[in-house]
């Protein structure tokens, strides 16, 4: 008899082991509560035959599987994109990563020698041991650096103070950045010779993508895993996830896309649920401090408003990061230069305009229209579009996009995966970063043994089997090496 896993989320994790168990002799089923799309965050929406992708996702991967894995799912619809992006601040807009001499010109030389002089001090004198983001960008960049172009922005996305962000966040998102290693790109272009663990990502200068977004990936995958035996139910929202001891097998609850309530047995499941939904949904239950602990967990929410306009060619950078505070948008994306084909008008051109928020705060709630309008005011008031170039526009909201990488977010994760690995055997968490997951926990369950500790891999695809990460193990780097941060941050002080 098979073995049968249930895969909750239609996501690139949950579709990528799906795939992969479907091929082997495995009994397959994928439940997605979304009755449409399949990609999760990765999916792509389309509006009166626009593509737009929701999240804006390069493909680039140090790990040659995944490179691989993705050439297989669309062996002939990945295109090699150039790679470009800038800042807005000040009025001004700046190549990332950043390059010396334009950003001399346009911060003037009083406040680049200022910036310089700053950073050097950095080198000197830094934070010996940084515990939050303002410091450990402080210490690459200089605090000059930091307040003009990451504090604004990163504030805007995580809805929090730089200081109450994780030191290890920080060092996991610019891993192997500063602004020594800038200036020197910028001088030597760095040139990717295949070995893709050399390179530093945000610095990569291209990437693949498929030719109608990433959704166009994983509708290609559900189908290759429907084809070799893998089961997909749409529309069907998880509610309880059974563990019966005695028999060592798993009863999943949920409603079908009619409402109906449904019930699946299986050896395994895999989640790439928010944790806080899947914790809280167990049974037995699981204690009351591993539940307070998974109903502190806090994620940030996003919307993507999409506006079609008359094509006066004002960028064509794949997005624009968005670091003046005099307006609400984080991140404005081109879906033409993403790929020519997600826009099927030639004079038109379709923009997405990001804004972070919490779920049912006021910009949350707003009226469909009001997004549109605050979207159409905001792009004119940063250079980006004109009056009279407006034809069209939708919004799409995205609920749980991130984890909030709070001060206890380590310490509440620590205290789940205590548990669930103490009390629920063969249930899997992948997510976010998790095709790296997906395909070690896919080689576990064909062993039928641990080969690999999933809470060890973090978003490079590099799994840590010994040295401080595995040694420290307990220390809540779950969901691919988030953040953690032992020590609490001082208290806020005034701005210098």
């Amino acid at each position: 008899m098979k073995t049968r896993v249930v895969i909750i989320g239609a996501g690139p994790a949950g579709l990528t082991a799906g795939y992969l168990l479907s091929k082997e002799p495995v009994d397959v089923v994928v439940l997605e509560a979304d009755p449409v799309y399949v990609g999760g965050i990765s999916r792509t929406v389309t509006y009166k035959g626009f593509h737009f992708d929701i999240g804006g996702h390069r493909f680039f991967s140090k790990s040659k599987a995944v490179e691989d894995f993705w050439t297989e799912i669309l062996p002939s619809d990945m295109l090699v994109r150039p790679r470009s992006s800038r800042i807005f601040y000040g009025g001004k807009f700046f190549s990332y990563p950043l390059k010396p001499m334009e950003a001399l010109l346009k911060l003037g030389i009083f406040k680049s020698t200022l910036c310089v002089l700053s950073w050097l001090k950095a080198r000197v004198f830094p934070v010996r041991h940084p515990r939050n983001f303002e410091e450990w960008v402080s210490n690459q960049f200089g605090k000059r650096l930091f307040n003009t172009f990451f504090k604004s922005y990163t504030e805007k996305v995580w809805g929090m103070s730089c200081r109450e962000i994780s030191a290890d966040w920080a060092a996991q998102r610019i891993k192997g950045l500063s602004l020594g290693s800038a200036i020197k790109n910028a001088l030597i272009p760095q040139r990717y010779n295949g070995d893709r663990s050399k390179v530093i990502k945000t610095l990569i200068n291209s990437f693949r993508y498929p030719r109608l977004g990433p959704g166009m990936m994983w509708e290609a995958c559900s189908e290759k895993m429907k084809a070799v035996g893998g089961k997909l139910e749409m529309g069907c929202r998880v509610t309880r996830c059974s563990y019966d001891e005695a028999s060592g097998t798993w009863t999943v609850e949920y409603r079908d896309q009619l409402g109906d309530p449904q019930t699946i047995e299986a050896e395994h499941v895999i989640s790439s649920a928010p944790m806080r939904e899947l914790v809280c949904g167990l049974s037995p239950a699981v204690s009351e401090r591993t539940k307070r602990a998974a109903e502190s967990l806090k994620y940030r929410d996003f919307l993507t408003v999409m506006l079609i306009l008359k094509d006066r060619q004002m960028f064509d950078d794949n997005w624009i990061y968005i670091h003046d505070p005099s307006v609400k948008v984080g991140r404005v994306q081109n879906f033409r230069s993403w790929s020519p084909e997600m826009v099927p008008e030639p004079d038109k051109v379709c923009y997405g305009l990001e804004y972070f928020c919490f779920e049912h705060d006021g910009l949350w709630d707003s009226s469909d229209n009001d997004l549109i309008e605050l979207a159409r005011r905001e792009l004119i008031q940063i250079g980006l579009g004109k009056e009279g170039d407006f034809v069209d526009g939708c919004v799409v909201r995205q609920k749980k996009a991130y984890p909030v990488y709070d001060d206890d977010y380590a310490r509440h994760v620590a205290t789940v995966r205590q548990e669930l690995e103490t009390r629920y055997p063969n249930l899997h968490l992948v997510g976010r970063n998790g095709m790296h997951t997906a395909m070690l926990c896919v080689e576990n369950i064909l062993a039928d043994a641990k080969l690999y500790d999933l809470w060890q891999v973090n978003s490079d695809a590099e799994y840590h089997e010994a040295g401080p990460a595995a040694a420290d193990a307990t220390n809540g780097s779950a969901l691919r090496l988030v953040p953690t941060r032992v020590v609490a941050a001082p208290e806020l002080a005034p701005e210098a």
